[in-house]
């Protein structure tokens, strides 16, 4: 359903929007996005469209998410093919702010979730999360959804925003949608064309890796070792790739477990040369 898009870069154009739309009795869709935009972020864009009135979508590039050694400069950017995809998947507002219209200089508060944050991304990536939850905060605060949506590729970073939305007591619903993949099965990722054509092959071992569990699991499995073992080993027959974690842990905690039972989650993140993969798979076994 291709719209007639409206692009606002400040916040003091934003707010008499949202306000018209909220007297109006409108319901807001909203997808947060760091651009570059995929599949799967349109899949959360046709979804925001059937469910509201309104779907806005925020291209916003975070620095406060990324470490001092990580991709903020390198990260992928292209605005007007992300506005063209937009207006194709039937949005109809692109917030798209500079980090100096977010974090002017005088700004010096943070939002920040315990606990579940410690883990997998966190733990290896200090400092990310609480740079996550501010900005989505502030985007909450500023486009006032009734429900946002979310890939659950990014698995951690959707439990840490439910988790943040029921603690402050937010009036609106995060909706988790499902892991968009290649054909090959490749979870779709903006990070992706980081990857040399052979990083981009080897890439299909986390998958494969992940598939494969799956079958164990569903043919009686439930040796938590067992599994991790054969998805260790599994990964590391590819040369190409170096684990940063493979976790399996309690998909709503993120506390570790030791039998396969429940709702888990076997979460991985691998690196292809200088490129860092994310993968999941959630299993009521």
């Amino acid at each position: 359903m291709k719209t007639n898009i409206t692009t606002i870069t400040d916040i003091k154009a934003l707010k008499p929007v949202i306000k018209a739309l909220k007297l109006e009795g409108k319901t807001i869709g909203f997808v947060p996005t760091m651009g570059y935009l995929h599949e799967g972020h349109i899949s959360l864009i046709k979804r925001a469209r059937e469910e509201n009135d309104f779907v806005a979508v925020s291209i916003f590039v975070n620095p406060t998410q990324f470490g001092p050694n990580e991709d903020f400069e390198k990260y992928p950017r292209n605005f007007e093919r992300d506005s063209a995809m937009c207006e194709e998947a039937g949005a109809d507002l692109i917030f798209h702010p500079s980090p100096q219209e977010i974090y002017p200089q005088s700004y010096m508060t943070y939002v920040e979730v315990n606990e579940i944050t410690e883990k997998l991304c966190g733990a290896s990536r200090p400092g990310h999360f609480k740079g996550v939850t501010t900005i989505v905060n502030k985007l909450f605060n500023l486009v006032e959804p009734d429900r946002a949506y979310f890939g659950q590729k990014d698995a951690q970073q959707v439990a840490v925003i439910e988790k943040m939305v029921k603690d402050l007591n937010m009036n609106l619903q995060i909706i988790p949608c499902p892991i968009i993949r290649e054909g090959d099965g490749l979870a779709m990722s903006s990070r992706n064309t980081y990857l040399s054509q052979s990083e981009r092959a080897a890439a299909l071992i986390l998958s494969k890796s992940l598939f494969k569990a799956e079958e164990e699991i569903k043919s009686g499995s439930r040796s938590k070792a067992q599994l991790m073992d054969m998805i260790v080993s599994n990964i590391k027959s590819e040369p190409l790739a170096e684990i940063d974690y493979i976790e399996i842990v309690d998909a709503k905690t993120f506390r570790a477990i030791d039998t396969l039972e429940g709702d888990i989650l076997i979460a991985l993140a691998v690196r292809f040369g200088k490129t860092r993969l994310i993968d999941n798979l959630r299993l009521e076994v």
